[in-house]
């Protein structure tokens, strides 16, 4: 029997373009997919809990862990430190099961080096209005803090070459987005990679019949 090793799936996104909510329907959906628990140094924000949205670690708890070589990737957005536990991803992996990562770009660049047969999908909004009105919709933060996400939005869509697929997440189309990162996740698990190579090898090819 072929074994092999879990697919590491990484959803990033420029906030607003609804890559959390693609992440949450494919968590319940997709009951066999791992979901890594990012850790961040931001305050819950209401309903949030922690160890199960994110892990709440004081600036000192985290660069505690990012000295100790714990984190597999992290990067500071909006002030705030973001990473992913490098535990959490390797005993999916080493047990065959798929994780989904949903981080930004930088940490992306980051896990692209150490995970290059990882499969990374870029999310987008129809167009930079429609981004625009969405984070409004939010009432979450001031008009100035709207201004700078839409500034890092643009340097994240910069980035967008670094990934393998991009998602277009239409106005009130998010099935239709789910379903095309389904459709990339399936087609990912079937990509010959050297692991699979040589258990055929030694499965169909060695093997006398």
């Amino acid at each position: 029997m072929i074994e092999t090793r879990g697919l590491l799936i990484v959803i990033s996104g420029p906030s607003g373009s609804g890559k959390t909510s693609i992440t949450k329907i494919l968590r319940n959906i997709e009951p066999k997919l791992k979901f890594s628990i990012s850790a961040t140094t931001r305050a819950p924000r209401a309903g949030e809990v922690d160890g199960v949205d994110y892990y709440f670690f004081s600036e000192v708890e985290f660069q505690r862990r990012i000295e100790a070589g714990e984190f597999a990737e992290w990067a500071v957005y909006g002030n705030h430190r973001y990473g992913t536990l490098k535990k959490m991803v390797e005993d999916s992996l080493q047990s065959g099961n798929d994780i989904l990562l949903e981080i930004e770009v930088q940490g992306a660049t980051q896990l692209r080096k150490l995970y290059p047969d990882g499969v990374f999908i870029f999310i987008l909004p129809p167009s930079q209005a429609s981004l625009g009105e969405r984070l409004r919709k939010r009432k979450t933060e001031s008009e100035d803090d709207i201004r700078r996400r839409l500034l890092i939005a643009k340097s994240e869509i910069s980035h967008i070459n670094n990934y393998d697929y991009m998602v277009f997440n239409d106005d009130n189309q998010i099935e239709k987005a789910v379903e095309n990162v389904k459709c990339i996740i399936a087609a990912a698990k079937c990509r010959v990679n050297e692991s699979v190579l040589t258990q055929i090898k030694n499965e169909f090819i060695l093997t006398c019949f």
